[in-house]
């Protein structure tokens, strides 16, 4: 730092130094890139920094020239999106021909198809179910003569167990326990409940105690036999349901012959409605349908449909009776009741919403139509692939129904039993005998497929092979 001394004058710049400072105000204090010269020597780092210097600079006047010549104006494009043609999209005067707005002509000519294909398929069922139902396949011959060697094959078996009772003395309870405890196992994983079980297991124990058996068939067959009788007493219910006589005795007395349908949702009640009602018409009688489902969306529709294709196979034998939807069901079917007995019909089959157990307002409103109509059965419409959560179902259906009953009057229960859905459950067929045990309702129906000439009757034989299997 250079100070002045007192009385020296400060020297005048010069006028390089000027020119000099005048270049640096200009310029900011930084030197243009065309006045910058490198001293480095060839090669250096600093040279290859001003080599892609150079190569940037041009890139970039280079896109700016392209950009200026985009900007050039263009013939204008239309608006809109251009309609694309496809090839064989045909012609203008197709339109007509292609036309499916008719909404009237589209559902005509629909429902004409669609019952001309179901009459074929269902055409060599027709007459199939005249008279009494056929029972499920029993295989009573395979039962009656056990051989020794088809069940020592069957080691995981519970009647393998019965090479151990094969002897000169008497069976006594300590000799069955082991047998009887394993039969117990298989039945209860068939689906049969606790207690219908326990009964079956003491049945055979006291047609067993006491004997001697020295031959393997003898013991084998003494054993199904136990079983078949214990088995025919459980499915034995406390009264017959002769559907076929009753509607008979029905139309001597001037009116029809009135079934109520009830159950949780989803079992099948409407798709075997439709099964009992063709049953019927095979027997030539007139079935009025009573749709008092007017809670579940389309549960009308359903029935339309229905009667649709049983009259198509059976002309003028079904009629449906509909007020559509949330009307009340309990008056729906006494105005339905009222019509079959002013036109003649033999049968009237009242339709309702599925409900569950559970459902305290909805189960009020069941035996609210129960009490006012009177029928003459009441079903309740049970799936076999749920097991024993049907017989519970069961069970509350009839506890609900004896709830909500008017004071003084007998409660109306269940009936009866329709079981659907039989085809899907293999050999775990304890359900029918847990339900008929513990309500003491017959099973009237047995569903075994999807078309309407599967319906059958249950038998014992059937029930006993498939536990014994």
């Amino acid at each position: 730092m250079i100070v002045s001394r007192p009385g020296q004058k400060k020297k005048e710049p010069t006028a390089a130094a000027a020119s000099k400072n005048e270049q640096k105000a200009d310029g900011g204090g930084a030197s243009s890139d065309d006045d910058y010269t490198s001293t480095s020597p060839p090669g250096s780092p600093d040279e290859e920094v001003l080599r892609r210097r150079e190569q940037l600079f041009k890139k970039k006047g280079g896109a700016t020239k392209k950009k200026t010549e985009a900007d050039q104006p263009t013939s204008p494009k239309p608006k809109g999106k251009q309609a694309r043609v496809w090839d064989l999209s045909g012609k203008a005067s197709d339109v007509k021909t292609l036309d499916r707005s008719d909404k009237k002509e589209n559902d005509e000519n629909a429902t004409a198809e669609e019952d001309n294909r179901f009459v074929e398929s269902m055409r060599d069922q027709i007459g199939s179910l005249k008279g009494d139902l056929r029972s499920l396949q029993d295989s009573e011959d395979e039962d009656e003569e056990p051989e020794e060697q088809t069940v020592v094959k069957q080691t995981g078996g519970w009647l393998s167990m019965i090479k151990g009772l094969v002897g000169e003395k008497k069976l006594s309870t300590e000799d069955l326990t082991p047998l009887v405890e394993k039969m117990r196992d298989n039945l209860i994983m068939k689906n049969v409940a606790a207690e219908p079980a326990e009964k079956i297991c003491q049945s055979v124990v006291s047609k067993l105690e006491g004997k001697v058996v020295n031959n393997f068939s003898r013991v084998a067959a003494e054993v199904k036999t136990a079983v078949r009788e214990s088995l025919v007493q459980l499915l034995t219910p406390k009264h017959r349901v002769d559907i076929l006589r009753d509607v008979i005795e029905a139309k001597r007395d001037g009116r029809p012959y009135v079934i109520v349908f009830c159950g949780v949702n989803g079992v099948g009640k409407s798709t075997n409605l439709a099964k009992i009602t063709f049953w019927l018409t095979e027997n030539k009688h007139r079935v009025l349908i009573a749709a008092g489902d007017t809670f579940r969306a389309g549960a009308v529709e359903q029935l339309r449909t229905h009667t649709r294709h049983l009259n198509a196979l059976h002309p003028q034998s079904v009629h449906l009776y509909e007020q559509g939807y949330g009307k009340d069901a309990a008056g729906l079917a006494a105005a339905a009741i009222k019509i079959a007995a002013e036109r003649d019909f033999d049968v009237v089959l009242v339709d309702t919403a599925g409900r569950m157990q559970d459902n305290e307002p909805l189960m009020r409103e069941l035996a609210k139509l129960i009490r006012v109509n009177e029928p003459d059965l009441v079903l309740f419409v049970g799936e076999a692939l749920v097991g024993n959560e049907a017989v519970d179902q069961l069970v509350k259906f009839n506890e609900a129904l004896a709830n909500h009953a008017s004071p003084g009057q007998k409660p109306r229960l269940i009936d009866g039993i329709v079981l659907t859905k039989f085809d899907t459950i293999d050999d775990k067929v304890g359900a029918a005998v847990s339900m008929t045990y513990i309500t003491g309702q017959p099973i009237v129906f047995v569903g075994c497929g999807q078309t309407y000439a599967d319906l059958r009757n249950l038998n014992v034989g059937a029930v006993v092979h498939s536990l014994l299997n």
